[in-house]
């Protein structure tokens, strides 16, 4: 059953992409007499609830051009693997077959995968050279920023990005919050237009362009798409890139469909309980969802629009006052209001957090008390001091630790309340809270399917007193920076079944 659904669909239909999330990159004005509009996917990797994607075929109409969707894999970013490039080779797949099936003539799609770094130098210029605009994806961490801007320059054509991270938009604040609290009560006073300034949740249906068979040969012999093999999902075709192939595959695949089907199980399967038992190691009560936003499949706003369709939710039950509670603004059930302060404050936190600091990731951007005491505390004595390698191979003293540790190596994920206790631990055995911030960063960005993320970035630094506030009484190494330890753990939540699937002599 839909109640909120097809009303806000309605009206979405009927809007332009909000300017708010439109920023123009360079002086270069439109090429009317290109022969057609680039769509240069980055970052929002799906043909659906897509603002970018919305605004690109809103050129495209005005102009009268076909549309080139160009989503492209490099092999030269750090932590380049065989891990990460399954998992957006998967979304590949589904982009390719799901432009096939509309037969729309006016829409050519072209994926392609780095073979070698540098090989795919000069393909966007190319592109570019013939197109009309250039439109590009607002993401606000990792080396996408620099790309961005580096690329505007040199760009023969206009280059809009457009921000389709999160139910709020990047631009409707210019201030960084410091706390989750402060965040949320911001949320509950400026989101509610918002809600409803929804992307199109096919923005490629029913369009009318004109056609064009296919790329030109001087650009697809030079740079050759994606091979049909890879699209398969052949995970021998990744052993000729230069990538690290020591980070292999995991079984959860990526792209759109997985990410709806883990959606749809979440929804109707753990959302009820989520409030009670999101936190229990043992249980598999998290939506998992985390990795297809990372990467793009699937869209923050879908997901709401599916969560509120299950609540059968409209506007009118938001709370006419807002409080900064976490729970009672929304007006829906307890699991649904626990998992919106997680997918949506939090979540959104720390996009905030990314867009507006250039050093979100630098120890820098902690705040003044947390440098103070970690500073204070950096030459304790440590009981334990691994190195790199240790952390990597889950080869601690600490049974529990490994076994996060472990999970991350095997699925690429931890545990989010484990994802706390693995950052922590990581401060006391390490020999300065820097060193820490260091191996949190690489072993997380390294490993899991959702790191290089804003709001895996808060998770580390949350660590080490991003968020949070000073807790007594002050302590060995952390100071008054919030400790757990995994004795503790043990005794308030069940992790018995964990130590069984993670722990030592466990399958690796």
């Amino acid at each position: 059953m839909t109640c909120f659904g097809p009303r806000q669909q309605t009206a979405a239909l009927q809007q332009a992409v909000p300017k708010t999330r439109v920023q123009t990159c360079n002086s270069t004005p439109v090429r009317a007499d290109g022969e057609f509009v680039l769509y240069w996917m980055i970052a929002f990797r799906r043909t659906e609830w897509n603002f970018s994607l919305q605004r690109a075929v809103e050129w495209a109409v005005e102009l009268r051009k076909p549309l080139v969707i160009f989503e492209p894999l490099r092999v030269g970013y750090r932590w380049a693997s065989d891990r990460f490039h399954r998992f957006v080779v998967d979304g590949m797949a589904d982009n390719a077959s799901r432009i096939a099936a509309m037969k729309n003539r006016g829409v050519v799609y072209f994926p392609y995968v780095e073979p070698e770094r540098g090989s795919g130098n000069g393909l966007l210029a190319a592109l570019a050279e013939r197109a009309c605009v250039v439109v590009t994806d607002d993401f606000p961490s990792f080396f996408l920023p620099q790309m961005v801007a580096a690329t505007a320059t040199r760009l023969p054509v206009k280059l809009e990005q457009v921000d389709a991270n999160g139910l709020l938009p990047l631009r409707a604040t210019d201030r960084v919050f410091t706390t989750a609290f402060s965040f949320r009560s911001y949320l509950q006073q400026e989101l509610p237009p918002h809600l409803a300034q929804f992307p199109q949740s096919n923005p490629l249906a029913r369009i009318q362009l004109p056609a064009m068979k296919t790329l030109p040969g001087t650009i697809t012999r030079r740079w050759k798409p994606v091979s049909k093999e890879l699209l398969l999902g052949d995970v021998a075709e990744l052993a000729a890139f230069s990538i690290d192939h020591s980070v292999g595959v995991v079984d959860q695949r990526g792209g759109a469909t997985a990410a709806r089907q883990r959606l749809q199980q979440f929804l109707e399967r753990r959302l009820a309980h989520y409030s009670e038992t999101a936190n229990e190691p043992d249980e598999e009560a998290r939506s998992g969802l985390s990795p297809y936003l990372h990467f793009g499949h699937i869209s923050p706003h879908e997901l709401f629009h599916e969560l509120t369709s299950c609540e059968c939710w409209s506007p009118a039950r938001l709370a006419r006052k807002s409080n900064g509670k976490r729970e009672g603004w929304w007006g829906m059930s307890t699991g649904a209001e626990t998992w919106l302060d997680q997918f949506v404050t939090w979540r959104e936190l720390g996009y905030n957090m990314a867009s507006h600091r250039d050093d979100y990731e630098r120890y820098e951007s902690l705040p003044d008390w947390a440098r103070a005491t970690l500073d204070k505390h950096a030459r304790d004595r440590r009981e334990h001091v691994y190195s790199l390698d240790e952390f990597s191979a889950a080869s601690t003293r600490d049974p529990l630790w490994n076994a996060a540790q472990t999970q991350l190596l095997r699925e690429g994920r931890i545990h989010n309340y484990m994802r706390m206790l693995w950052g922590k631990k990581i401060l006391e055995w390490t020999a300065s809270p820097r060193d820490a911030l260091d191996v949190m960063i690489e072993l997380n960005n390294r490993y899991a399917l959702d790191g290089r993320n804003p709001n895996s970035y808060s998770g580390i630094f949350w660590c080490l007193g991003r968020y949070d506030r000073p807790w007594g009484p002050e302590r060995h190494i952390v100071g008054t920076v919030r400790y757990m330890s995994s004795a503790n753990t043990a005794r308030k939540f069940s992790v018995d079944g964990y130590l069984s699937c993670y722990g030592e002599g466990t399958h690796r």
